[in-house]
């Protein structure tokens, strides 16, 4: 395949893209570099011959057309996103005008693309998230026929994203296909989100923060098993359809964060045990309960399921972190901080 990825200098976009050409795809990566993206995480592949890079925003349609002509993708994979609920919730506006306006105009694009070149087998494949779904209570799975539900400024976005791609192959005929994955975790993760946060504030002594009690729930999926899972999708799901993509590892927070001290304390010893350094800080606003993915689906359709176990996924996690300082001691440098996020008040 030849493969048009969005925001493929980003966490999950930069696992497809390298999955993607060590696979033997074509891979055309499109990202605007905004502050939580970089070229270090595609630096293994930067200089095959089957990658090239567009420095592009999704937002401009001049240029994202250039783009189809130029390259004539046969799949599109839609991975940029404004996906920090924190960040959603202390300014929303961007995230509307990446999340919405930006899949509007590629979804749009695709279809000029597409009509105009008679290109019956092309494919364009979205990437979104369950928080579209709302919260479960103690029990239950979201399954592909969930009502959706978003309760954060990121969630609705990437709910109306959904709508528009699911609109976009009911009324045009634009070949589509939905996959929405739970939380995501492992190498190139951008320090803000709380498994980076954990151990780059472990290695630092300072408080490791944690909402509320931390009794929030996620389903945790490794980030490189996601790839496998969206270049499946992209070659072999069947059009118009949704899947979802789990880890099949439900953790709350803070058996998370403890299972992450655990593992620093082998790797990493310190002169106390890094469990001391957890803070309980006051809760996010309109903070989702549980999180929990059926992703029967797509292992019986497509023969997917996870690779490697929660304990597994943490340990490589945390050894790549220990291992790969110079890549987010850069973007510390650059004045990132992980720090709490999020404090604007619901409503």
């Amino acid at each position: 395949m030849k493969l048009l990825v969005t925001g493929g200098a980003g966490f999950i976009g930069s696992a497809v893209v390298r999955r993607a050409i060590a696979d033997g795809h074509q891979v055309v990566n499109l990202d605007k570099l905004t502050y939580a993206a970089s070229l270090s995480n595609v630096a293994s592949v930067s200089d095959n011959p089957a990658y090239r890079f567009e420095h592009e925003d999704i937002c401009d349609r001049e240029a994202v057309d250039r783009v189809f002509a130029s390259h004539r993708p046969d799949v599109v994979m839609h991975l940029a996103a404004e996906s920090h609920v924190d960040r959603s919730i202390d300014g929303p506006g961007e995230f509307i005008r990446t999340n919405v306006t930006g899949t509007f105009t590629l979804l749009d694009a695709a279809r000029a693309y597409r009509d105009a070149n008679g290109r019956d087998d092309f494919r364009f494949h979205h990437v979104s998230t369950d928080e579209v779904y709302g919260t479960l209570g103690p029990t239950g799975l979201f399954t592909e026929a969930t009502p959706y539900a978003p309760n954060s400024p990121y969630s609705a976005s990437k709910a109306a994203s959904d709508h528009l791609v699911r609109a976009w192959g009911e009324t045009y005929g634009l070949p589509v296909l939905v996959t929405n994955c739970s939380n995501n975790y492992g190498p190139f993760h951008f320090p803000e989100k709380l498994i980076p946060v954990v151990i780059l504030n472990a290695l630092a002594g300072r408080a490791i923060p944690v909402y509320g009690q931390g009794v929030n729930v996620r389903d945790w999926l490794f980030v490189e098993d996601h790839a496998a899972a969206l270049l499946l999708v992209a070659a072999k799901g069947r059009i118009g359809e949704t899947y979802n993509i789990g880890g099949n590892a439900e953790a709350t927070n803070i058996d998370l964060v403890r299972r992450l001290c655990a593992i620093l304390d082998a790797e990493a010893p310190s002169d106390a045990p890094y469990e001391r350094l957890i803070t309980f800080v006051a809760d996010r606003p309109g903070h989702d309960l549980r999180y929990a993915i059926d992703a029967t689906k797509i292992r019986d359709d497509l023969g997917w399921q996870p690779s490697v176990t929660l304990d597994q996924g943490l340990r490589h996690t945390v050894r790549w972190y220990l291992d790969n300082r110079d890549w987010w001691q850069a973007i510390l440098a650059r004045g990132h901080r992980p720090e709490r996020l999020g404090l604007g008040k619901a409503g």
